[in-house]
């Protein structure tokens, strides 16, 4: 299966790269690119087990389940119903402890993994996904990054941490 991956580094440590990573409501709109509107389904917080209902800001409608939920470690989810065009569609985020210059900080490494569908389409979709789906996720991780030093981000998610 194709995959996209992309890292960053951010000058804050793991629990609470993890916790903005996982904002919900309005505080997850002032960062993500990528959503329009998302909200849990029959749960208050993300976990292991727990769906969500995605709609992106290009119209694209998703339900996933959090196939994984390891804070501050990582966190997997995977697509149970989505675009016709995505036979599966999963994504992984991943976060660990790692100094820069002195600096204290996370390595953020986000995957998405995905098959296209039908099959005789995977040689010309495949490539196009690759560049689509690169350019969304940079854009997120770049977002991500920013709001890793984004006060209003960064107090909800420490407020999450405090839960």
């Amino acid at each position: 299966m194709p995959q996209v991956v992309v890292r960053s580094w951010v000058p804050v440590e793991p629990e609470l790269a993890f916790a903005v990573s996982q904002t919900q409501g309005e505080v997850r709109l002032r960062w993500d690119p990528f959503i329009r509107h998302q909200q849990l389904v029959d749960a208050d917080r993300p976990a292991k087990g727990v769906r969500t209902v995605t709609r992106t800001r290009l119209g694209l409608g998703m339900v996933s389940e959090y196939a994984s939920y390891r804070p501050p470690t990582s966190v997997g989810m995977t697509m149970l119903q989505g675009p016709w065009f995505f036979e599966r569609f999963g994504a992984g985020w991943r976060f660990a402890p790692e100094d820069r210059d002195g600096v204290p900080g996370t390595a953020a490494s986000w995957k998405y993994t995905y098959t296209v569908r039908p099959a005789w389409l995977r040689p010309v979709a495949e490539p196009i996904g690759q560049w689509l789906l690169g350019r969304e996720i940079r854009a997120r991780i770049a977002a991500f990054s920013a709001a890793c030093d984004d006060d209003v981000v960064l107090a909800s998610a420490r407020a999450d941490l405090g839960a």
